[in-house]
């Protein structure tokens, strides 16, 4: 079963929308309606307010951590349509790195690139758009590119395919020609999936996933380690939850996980990728295993865990339940 280890007390004033636990898990990062997002040390056991960040003018919708190589990151999306990158100089001691406002309309997503491509940041738009910043680390400057269009009405979410490759013995693909090469998938109002891919100084529409009835509220592609093969979790207004695999990374294969009560608005892999985590209205969280033969079974549920309305969950079963 899914069982609560810790219960955090954020202080927020308004709906909390998502936390996000850091790389080795010791930081807490949430953001609520009431504008503002927060860091929390969580060790052992305890929690202690670590920062409290002003800087957005609107409810923000999502929080992502960056990888420890480029030091303590931490990215926020919100409704006034922004995106700041804000970065630890010293200990307690938060500032605003970068801000990026040439969005028309709410910033519903970020989701941060795989270390081995450098510091590179995805965000996914109302306004239909998708942008890729990337940092000079070194320079601290950032460059930008957009993918106009990506979704018709907005984009809801996005999630980047990962950099690892199987090892050989595990790997059953002729050929590794393109696993170098820079991929991410979407979610939008066009009740549409898409999976795009860097080529050379611009993105373009690799693939189009088509199952859903409705909105897609999030997408979450697998990790790779020791997988034979790429699988993207996404869900729905329409209730269901959809596993798309490929071997090839041309043809997908989709498969309804299940039908559930209500809107499923967040799914997350845990870090071998074997486990999938499931929130949506129904006040739920609910973690899924595929079988030997191919069928996904949920092997626990927690009714406690999950808020209604457009609340992320950061579930990781190999590190802790928040």
């Amino acid at each position: 079963m899914v069982s609560v280890l810790n219960t955090i007390d954020t202080g927020h004033e308004d709906m909390i929308h998502c936390a996000d636990v850091d790389y080795y898990g010791l930081r807490l990062a949430t953001c609520s309606s009431d504008n503002s997002v927060k860091i929390f040390d969580i060790k052992n056991g305890a929690q202690t307010l670590a920062a409290d960040l002003k800087g957005h003018g609107g409810p923000v919708w999502q929080v992502a951590w960056g990888h420890p190589r480029y030091g303590n990151v931490l990215a926020s999306c919100s409704y006034d349509r922004k995106v700041i990158v804000w970065k630890e100089a010293g200990p307690g001691d938060w500032t605003k790195w970068y801000e990026y406002s040439n969005h028309d309309s709410s910033v519903n997503s970020v989701a941060w690139a795989p270390a081995e491509y450098g510091l590179l940041l995805a965000c996914g738009s109302s306004d239909g758009s998708i942008s890729i910043l990337t940092a000079n680390v070194e320079a601290g400057t950032w460059d930008c590119k957009k993918i106009p269009n990506a979704h018709t009405i907005g984009c809801n979410t996005v999630s980047w395919c990962p950099a690892t490759v199987p090892e050989p013995a595990f790997d059953q693909r002729p050929s590794k020609t393109n696993l170098a090469v820079k991929r991410l998938v979407s979610g939008g109002c066009d009740n549409a999936i898409k999976i795009w891919k860097e080529d050379g100084d611009r993105w373009e529409e690799e693939k189009r996933l088509e199952l859903h009835s409705d909105w897609v509220r999030d997408v979450a592609w697998a990790p790779s380690v020791g997988m034979p093969r790429h699988q993207i979790a996404s869900c729905s207004q329409d209730r269901r939850v959809v596993i798309w695999t490929s071997d090839d990374l041309v043809s997908w294969q989709p498969a309804v996980l299940h039908n559930f009560d209500d809107v499923v608005w967040n799914v997350s892999w845990s870090l071998t990728g074997n486990i999938l985590g499931v929130s949506g209205g129904d006040n739920k969280v609910s973690l899924w295993k595929e079988t030997n033969e191919g069928q996904w079974i949920c092997i626990s549920e927690d009714t406690n865990s999950a808020s209604s309305g457009a609340a992320q969950n950061n579930f990781i079963p190999e590190q802790r339940t928040l």
